[in-house]
């Protein structure tokens, strides 16, 4: 396993964060998997040298972050983990249960430390940007849930760029942590966050972890699977024809060099340096072996070409921009990948 420092922090994480959406009760989801199931993803992730796990108290409605940290209790050990888990979205239908209030995440954290079985987190994060709570109380509450050692440092999620300045100047301005992770959506069918997001995470020592490297699975040839027949957010975010053809230039890579699409699609993100990690929510053991072969994948300047020629510009996928997307058209395919 490769390990990277996150941001600017000292804290170290390994270039693989175990995803755990697809953990919990099938309550919540049809194609989640209950601690049963999940164990031997979690033990294997663990044997190969994972120490970045990534929770939500969204996830299975609390369920996830109880599954896996059962889990983890039997197999790993608590001081050489850096576990994160995220506060923001509804929890139940009470009109508070939800956002970035200071109510909502002192009432979160506690909830989650409880369901962990946990005396603390190691990052705690901001699943999305609320609009609705002043920054100023938000920053604050997770200022105070740091003094308190509830959580070691913080995080956000899934933002504009100009909502994480805006973070940023009110953390500086009243001495407050800063965050240390930004975890966003990226790959080869998705790369707005290239343009401004990244490189001003770079520019203010904030680490980047990248979630849905396989674009909600379209990458991996398989629309058929479980997931993508039951999970609408894959029609409304990659029903598009570019990224179809995204996906047929990763399989035809993968086909030239006898590998799986998943290995392909997951080496172009691991092969960005601006990247600290790369999310894998696998469903088998042998769907994280892919990631794992991905990290020693070195993809050549024709291969980068074939998978990035059919990008166009896209609106942001994130809250805000829900069901819009701009019609995109591909570039002409180049030798060795021409027809």
């Amino acid at each position: 396993m490769q390990y990277r420092r996150l941001g600017q922090s000292g804290l170290k994480v390994s270039r693989l964060c175990l995803g755990t959406m697809n953990m919990g009760s099938k309550a919540w989801k049809p194609w989640i998997f209950d601690e049963k199931e999940s164990e031997p993803i979690i033990r294997h992730a663990l044997d190969n040298g994972v120490n970045f796990i990534d929770l939500a108290d969204f996830y299975s409605t609390g369920a996830g972050e109880e599954v896996v940290c059962n889990v983890l209790r039997r197999f790993g050990r608590r001081d050489e983990l850096v576990i994160t888990t995220k506060v923001g979205y509804a929890m139940s239908d009470d009109i508070n249960a939800r956002g970035h209030s200071r109510k909502h995440i002192f009432n979160a954290i506690d909830a989650s430390l409880t369901r962990m079985g946990m005396d603390y987190v190691d990052i705690y994060m901001l699943h999305y940007f609320d609009t609705e709570s002043p920054v100023e109380e938000t920053m604050a509450a997770l200022n105070d849930i740091v003094k308190a050692g509830k959580a070691r440092y913080i995080g956000v999620s899934t933002m504009n760029t100009w909502q994480l300045a805006k973070i940023l100047q009110v953390c500086d301005q009243n001495g407050w942590v800063r965050p240390i992770n930004m975890q966003l959506q990226l790959n080869c069918a998705f790369r707005e966050e290239e343009r401004e997001m990244i490189p001003f995470c770079l520019d203010q020592g904030i680490g980047v972890s990248v979630f849905s490297p396989l674009a909600r699975g379209i990458l991996t040839s398989d629309l058929q699977s479980n997931r993508n027949k039951t999970d609408l957010f894959t029609q409304e975010m990659y029903n598009d024809q570019a990224s179809k053809d995204i996906s047929l230039s990763v399989a035809k890579i993968a086909d030239a060099r006898g590998c799986l699409p998943s290995q392909i699609a997951q080496a172009w993100v691991l092969n960005k340096p601006e990247i600290t990690s790369m999310l894998v929510g696998a469903d088998t053991t042998e769907q994280f072996n892919s990631a794992l072969a991905a990290l020693e994948t070195r993809l050549t300047e024709e291969e980068v070409y074939e998978l990035e020629r059919n990008y166009t510009p896209c609106d942001l996928i994130n809250d805000y921009t829900s069901g819009k997307r701009i019609p995109r058209y591909a570039r002409p395919a180049q030798a060795p990948f021409a027809d």
